[in-house]
């Protein structure tokens, strides 16, 4: 598999501290540990020798510790570990790095999270910026998985990532019962991501009882499967929507399972999918960085108007798949423009061409995000 330069910085981060690293599967935990960590003793929680003999005496992992800096992996598979993470790391100022791909056993079952004694990251499908042979259209198809990315047949790897992980993985942690009922809602929300979470709609479509579907949805969360942004509601005089979006973690996962087999540069599939894969790049950017900040999406009731993305109130973002810029993909952004205090606007498209007009800044996605990750569109 090729290498990528990642940009989550582990080795610098545990420094001082210790973490919890989390991220779905295949996003690159292993790669990130093996490749820029130094010096540390793994517990691999997958092993099963390690796994049968911790999960029974948890605290005989001090006998087994030989080093300062130790990475347990999968660490919400014993979730008692953590009592004695935590006395070692205060009694004995080992530092760890407790990584997983589920947080739902931890944050559901009363798990010991440290105190803010261990600080908390997540890493991410790749991103443009740490691909150098990025393709907009083979991202926007295939997503940013790091062994999916460039695979030979993309297709059928997500097909495999989808059938061993989202579903009989997810299963066989005895999260769900219903592996019908989940089948089904997979399948739906895949085809809904990027919209407002309607529960009795996906209940509809999926044949799956409605709270069953929202307990569905916090699941695809606890698991890093999906996240929400929660609609704008400041200004005054216009009533919004009070709805969230949803939107799965990989671009490439939910093409998948809603179909979308070949996207077309124009058509309505690629620009519901680069309009994803620009939401989930600001979402990694700021996680990566720190910036404490929410995004949310703004819609009005009965008129309709719409801003796809609000990133605290520092900037403003309609994503539009066009390669032709016209005036009226201004209207709703200057709508929102007249009434917030935002301190930037931008409408990101395929327009190779740059601009300002009424302080509102057209800009092609390439450079908008270049930007971006030199820390140039948000400076905290």
């Amino acid at each position: 598999m090729k290498k990528y330069n990642r940009s989550l910085d582990l080795s610098k981060k545990i420094k001082t501290k210790s973490y919890f690293l989390f991220g779905p599967r295949a996003t690159g935990k292993s790669y990130l540990i093996k490749h820029f960590l130094k010096d540390f003793q793994l517990i691999d929680l997958l092993e099963t020798n390690v796994f049968n003999r911790l999960v029974r005496n948890p605290s005989d992992i001090e006998h087994e510790i030989k080093k300062s800096f130790v990475v347990i992996d999968e660490v919400q598979k014993i979730p008692a570990l953590l009592n004695e993470v935590h006395r070692l790391i205060e009694n004995k100022d080992i530092k760890f790095l407790l990584t997983g791909s589920s947080a739902r056993k931890l944050r559901r079952g009363g798990a010991n999270l440290l105190a803010g004694r261990a600080r908390w990251v997540e890493i991410f499908p790749l991103t443009s910026h740490e691909i150098d042979d990025f393709d907009l259209l083979k991202y926007c198809q295939n997503g940013g998985l790091p062994a999916i990315y460039n695979s030979d047949d993309a297709w059928l790897d997500l097909k495999n990532y989808v059938q061993l992980y989202l579903k009989e993985e997810i299963m066989s942690e005895a999260i769900v019962r219903r592996i019908d009922h989940y089948s089904r809602f997979i399948d739906v929300i895949g085809q809904r991501s990027g919209e407002e979470l309607n529960y009795d709609r996906i209940a509809s479509d999926s044949e799956v009882p409605a709270k069953t579907v929202a307990n569905y949805v916090e699941i695809l969360k606890d698991t890093l499967l999906s996240y929400e942004l929660l609609p704008y509601k400041k200004l005054k005089k216009y009533k919004s929507v009070s709805k969230s979006k949803i939107y799965l973690f990989d671009v490439g996962v939910a093409n998948y399972l809603a179909g979308r087999k070949k996207l077309e540069f124009k058509s309505e599939a690629f620009g519901k999918s680069f309009e994803h894969f620009i939401i989930n790049e600001i979402r990694a950017y700021l996680n990566y960085t720190n910036l404490d900040y929410p995004m949310q999406y703004w819609r009005t009731v009965g008129t309709q108007y719409e801003v796809d993305c609000i990133v605290g109130d520092e900037i403003a973002i309609e994503i539009k798949s066009t390669d032709k810029f016209n005036d009226r993909l201004l209207k709703n952004i200057s709508i929102f423009k007249s009434e917030s205090n935002v301190k930037k606007y931008y409408v990101i498209s395929r327009d190779p061409v740059e601009r300002t007009i009424d302080g509102i800044h057209i800009i092609n996605w390439e450079k908008f995000l270049k930007k971006l990750w030199s820390n140039k569109i948000i400076v905290d």
